[in-house]
C-alpha cells in the first residue's frame, strides 16, 4: 500500500504506449495516405489493406524514369512504331524527337537505331509489338534495293563487319546507281581482265578474298557483293562510311 498522501502516477495504457513510441521512433519514411473523405476520422483505424504506402524510393523513381526506348528491326516503319507505342502526334512526331538518329529521310530506318518513344509503352500494345515482330520470317526482305541492304546489314551484324544503310546506299548509288547487273568494260580492270562488277563494283579477286560465309558464291548477288565489298572496305578504311568521304 503506497505511503499516505504520495501521488501515484497513473500507469500508462500498454497499447497507448506502444503507439507512442511508434510515432517518435527514428525518422518515418513510409507514411499512410488519407483522402480528403476521411481527413477528418483521425481517430478510426484503417483496415490494412486499404493503407497506401508512398515512400522516398517510389518518389525519386517517378521523377527519374528514364523515357521508353524502342530498337528497330527490320521492316518497320516510322507510322508502324508510333501506332504501335501510341506516340501522340504519330509518326511525325516520333520523326522529329528522332530525327538526330534516323537522319533527313523519314522513310529510311536503319535496323537496330534506338528511338526515343516518350513514354512507358502500355504492357499490351508491348505484347502485341512483340508477338508482331516475332511472327515475321528472318527472310522477309523485299527483293529491291532496300531489301538487299537491309539482308546485308544482318549478315555484316553476325560477323562483326561496321556500316551503315547510309554508307552502303550513298555508295551503291555511287557506283552503280542500284543496278546489280552493272559491270565497268573500259577501266584499267576491265582491260585487266577482272572487270568491276555489281552493285558495288566489286573485281572477282577482291570479291572472294572478302567473300562473307552464309553468302552467295556468285559476285554479281546483290547481298553477296554488298556484303564482300562492305567486308573490304572495313578491312582498307575502317568502314563503307568512311569511302567516299566520311560519314
Amino acid at each position: 500500500m503506497p505511503a499516505k498522501g504520495k501521488h501515484r502516477r497513473p500507469k500508462q495504457n500498454p497499447i497507448t504506449r506502444k503507439l507512442a513510441l511508434a510515432g517518435t521512433g527514428g525518422a518515418a519514411l513510409t507514411l499512410p495516405l488519407i483522402s480528403a473523405t476521411t481527413a477528418g476520422a483521425a481517430g478510426t483505424s484503417a483496415p490494412a489493406a486499404a493503407v497506401t504506402t508512398v515512400t522516398a524510393a517510389t518518389v525519386v523513381n517517378a521523377v527519374t524514369a528514364p523515357p521508353a526506348t524502342y530498337s528497330v528491326v527490320v521492316g518497320d516503319t516510322l507510322s508502324e512504331i508510333a501506332a504501335d507505342h501510341s506516340v501522340n502526334g504519330g509518326w511525325k512526331q516520333l520523326y522529329q524527337a528522332n530525327r538526330a538518329v534516323v537522319g533527313d529521310n523519314p522513310s529510311i530506318i536503319r535496323p537496330g537505331t534506338k528511338l526515343t518513344i516518350g513514354a512507358q509503352a502500355k504492357a499490351a500494345t508491348a505484347t502485341k509489338t512483340a508477338v508482331k515482330k516475332a511472327a515475321k520470317p528472318a527472310s522477309s526482305y523485299p527483293n529491291n534495293l532496300d531489301g538487299w541492304i537491309r539482308e546485308s546489314l544482318d549478315v555484316m551484324a553476325k560477323h562483326g563487319i561496321p556500316g551503315s544503310y547510309n554508307g552502303i546506299h550513298r555508295n551503291v548509288m555511287r557506283e552503280s546507281s542500284g543496278n546489280p547487273k552493272a559491270i565497268n568494260l573500259w577501266d584499267i580492270n576491265a582491260r585487266n581482265g577482272i572487270p568491276s562488277k555489281g552493285l558495288l563494283q566489286v573485281i572477282d579477286p577482291t570479291f572472294k578474298a572478302y567473300h562473307v560465309p552464309g553468302t552467295s558464291l556468285d559476285s554479281y548477288d546483290p547481298v553477296a557483293n554488298i556484303t564482300a565489298a562492305c567486308n573490304y572496305a572495313a578491312a582498307r578504311y575502317g568502314s563503307i562510311d568512311n569511302v567516299n568521304g566520311p560519314y
